[in-house]
């Protein structure tokens, strides 16, 4: 019982602590990180804790909440690793109370590691053999350097035969290797020697054969300081290396370093010691310390770059899924190719294919004509109003026929071009082959094609995340830090929006809070045996779904024409008895926002009641922001936050690389943003770049401080060169 107890209060102290923690490197006050963990540990979601209970967090956003969290599970890891090295060194007997409270003050997993590195059970090492051969006194009369101590004749007591200690020579070697790990495990050593080589230290590459052409040719003589260099280098840099073209290293002053260990180390009362130890700080310099320093700051550099690169992948993403869709059109998805020919889709404006067919457009066959009478065929039957081309090969050349189809169209007609990124990926998976069983790869390639420009967020969490290409090196990355960060992304995007209950696929229902892939399909599966949901309630008989996921997931499921008008709204279930007294206060009641005009006189009797919204949130017995939601939520029911952003850019015509000219000023959308600037589609087919020092005559960390993906900008060509495929742009002076 007393035990229970102990543990009980050592767990509130640390749980008390690393809020304080958190709130220190967020900004946060404390109660609300103590508030929002507790959130956690109850099995809250990220986007319910966000969405619903921000009187409790302090209204943080979904990303601040992510972050929290990513700390929090840091820090409980980092407690759980003390407790674990703690017990293994009281194990050996060795664990003072100054070593404790070094240990119990670490902040970071590197700290705590190199307090445990000289208790840590090691491989057999040249020291530990050295020990088995009992010269571990003879190290320390070495290390303690008396005046009249005389490291050669002491050694002659260790010589064995048996031991393989054949002479003199031979223990001194032995027990310095003893003194050269002693001096590696040293943890104040370490740190000094890693910040050191950190904040002064350089890393440089250079070609393994400088005649072979690739594309790291600026890496092959770059040098550049460990603290400066940007993360896009560093990971374009171990790629290099990965791929055995370049030879990375990171070079520093290694005399400054002798010159400190010595310090430390060397009396200066022994010269015969002195001479020894010298030798020995070398050694273990070069032998032990310096490849662990190397290897942990490229280490730490790799998973900067990384988490920098991830949260630039994760902004693209996000933008990307949060494109407005192109609603009410029928499309025509066009998946480009050459010999195979190009595969068309026509899908209605609910998502349905409604034909598919191939051409043969391009080279080899280059059935321009026929291929012409096919489409125009297509596009009078079904009423099709836009072509979605996707961007991959044989794109361009389809794209010259597009534009020629449309000046022979009689009635409106357009095209988009449409990244196509992971949408083969799509089209062999189980999904879809689940979901689209009577048509090949192709077709579902292009059918896909279609349904992004229609509803981007629909479509696109069909695909595994990494594979819709608005990133920089997401193949060498961690693959499961990546995968957590953009299923985070994700989730945050299709809550964002909601969905309707009664349409939406499983893949998009699995991204909703609380709602596990196979929640969503036994969703799917009621659906389909019992019709459409007609209130939310209902959810609570699909298998496995079940209170606490009711709670978390309610929210953002969407019914629209069901029982009650607020299933078609953001406001949660658990608000309900609150809007119900909320109209009754104001004059209203329920069945009052079931259509425009009752909907409307209904909200300005409300805005008149809550006009002291403090007051009113008290009468009502909730939160002031939770009021605030439900009235946003009662103004615009079923709102979509992608309305409100710029739409993308329909095109009807083809414009040459070659027909480019320098000071040319275009419209054109933003397709990638990375480190080094922006990509930014102008209409031909390859996407131009707005270098950072292009983007704005003020000074920014990032691109994206000022661009996001899918943004309509206006800019100017710089430069063009044919030959290597690149186009040079500027948005300096022109218009945001």
């Amino acid at each position: 019982m007393q035990n229970t107890l102990q543990n009980t209060l050592q767990n509130s102290l640390q749980n008390t602590l690393i809020a304080k923690t958190i709130a220190t490197e967020l900004g946060i006050p404390v109660s609300k990180v103590e508030a929002t963990i507790k959130l956690i540990d109850e099995g809250n979601t990220i986007p319910f804790i966000a969405r619903y209970r921000k009187e409790v967090t302090g209204s943080l956003n979904d990303e601040v909440l992510r972050e929290l969290n990513e700390k929090l599970t840091y820090l409980r890891n980092l407690e759980d690793r003390k407790e674990h090295i703690l017990k293994s060194i009281e194990d050996q007997n060795k664990l003072t109370d100054k070593l404790k409270e070094k240990i119990v003050k670490c902040t970071t997993l590197v700290e705590l590691e190199d307090l445990y590195l000289p208790y840590k059970q090691k491989k057999r090492t040249r020291a530990t053999i050295a020990k088995e051969k009992g010269l571990e006194p003879l190290a320390n009369l070495i290390l303690f350097q008396a005046p009249d101590f005389s490291p050669v004749e002491e050694s002659k007591k260790y010589i064995d035969e048996e031991k393989d200690i054949t002479d003199s020579d031979s223990a001194l070697n032995m027990a310095c290797d003893i003194i050269a790990e002693f001096i590696s495990d040293n943890a104040d050593y370490r740190s000094y020697i890693r910040d050191f080589t950190f904040k002064n230290g350089a890393i440089t590459s250079s070609a393994k054969d400088k005649e072979t052409e690739s594309v790291y040719e600026m890496y092959y003589d770059f040098s550049e300081a460990v603290n400066k260099i940007a993360g896009h280098r560093v990971l374009a840099i171990n790629r290099g290396e990965k791929e055995k073209i370049l030879s990375v290293k990171i070079t520093v002053d290694t005399d400054r370093i002798h010159s400190y260990l010595e310090k430390q180390i060397i009396n200066n009362k022994n010269e015969e010691c002195k001479k020894l130890l010298t030798a020995t700080i070398e050694d273990s310099y070069k032998r032990l310390i310096a490849p662990a320093i190397e290897r942990e700051i490229r280490n730490s550099l790799t998973e900067t770059a990384e988490d920098n690169a991830i949260k630039v992948f994760g902004k693209n993403l996000g933008q990307l899924l949060m494109q407005p869709p192109i609603a009410g059109k029928t499309v025509l998805g066009w998946d480009p190719a050459f010999r195979t020919g190009c595969k068309l889709a026509v899908v209605s404006p609910t998502g349905k294919i409604l034909d598919t067919t191939v051409i043969f457009p391009t080279a080899p066959q280059n059935k321009i004509k026929e291929a012409t009478e096919v489409v125009l065929k297509l596009v009078k039957k079904y009423g099709i109003e836009l072509i979605s081309l996707g961007n991959g090969t044989a794109s361009r050349e389809s794209e010259q026929v597009i534009t020629d189809i449309i000046k022979q169209c009689p009635t409106p007609l357009s095209y988009i071009i449409t990244n196509e990124a992971g949408a083969s990926v799509y089209s062999a998976s189980k999904l879809a082959t689940e979901e689209l069983p009577d048509y090949d790869v192709g077709q579902r390639s292009s059918a896909s094609i279609a349904r992004r420009v229609q509803d981007p967020l629909a479509e696109l969490v069909k695909i595994d995340p990494k594979a819709i290409g608005v990133g920089q090196y997401q193949h060498d990355m961690n693959q499961k830090k990546l995968e957590n960060s953009l299923t985070g992304v994700v989730e945050n995007c299709v809550n964002s929006v909601g969905v309707d209950l009664n349409t939406a696929s499983a893949p998009l229902l699995g991204y909703i809070a609380g709602i596990s892939p196979a929640i969503a399909k036994n969703i799917v599966s009621y659906r389909e045996e019992n019709g459409s949901f007609h209130n939310r309630k209902e959810l609570l008989k699909v298998n496995k779904l079940g209170p606490k996921a009711f709670e978390q997931c309610a929210g953002f499921l969407r019914i629209n024409g069901g029982d009650n008008p607020l299933d078609y709204t953001g406001v949660h279930p658990e608000s309900y008895d609150a809007v119900k007294k909320l109209l009754n206060k104001s004059g209203s009641d329920l069945e009052d926002l079931k259509s425009e005009d009752t909907r409307k006189a209904a909200l300005s009797k409300m805005k008149l009641y809550t006009k002291n919204m403090k007051q009113a949130a008290a009468d009502l017995e909730i939160g002031t922001e939770t009021l605030k939601d439900i009235i946003d939520e009662l103004e615009k029911p079923g709102r979509d936050p992608r309305e409100s952003l710029p739409k993308p850019i329909l095109k009807s015509d083809v414009m040459e690389m070659s027909q480019l000219k320098e000071g040319m000023i275009l419209k054109g959308t933003v397709r990638n943003v990375i480190d080094f600037g922006a990509f930014v589609d102008i209409g031909v087919h390859q996407d131009g770049l707005v270098h950072i020092s292009q983007i704005t005559n003020k000074y920014i960390k990032h691109p994206l401080d000022v661009l996001n993906v899918g943004d309509v900008v206006d800019v100017m060509v710089l430069s063009v060169d044919e030959k290597k495929g690149r186009i040079s742009l500027t948005m300096k002076g022109l218009p945001s």
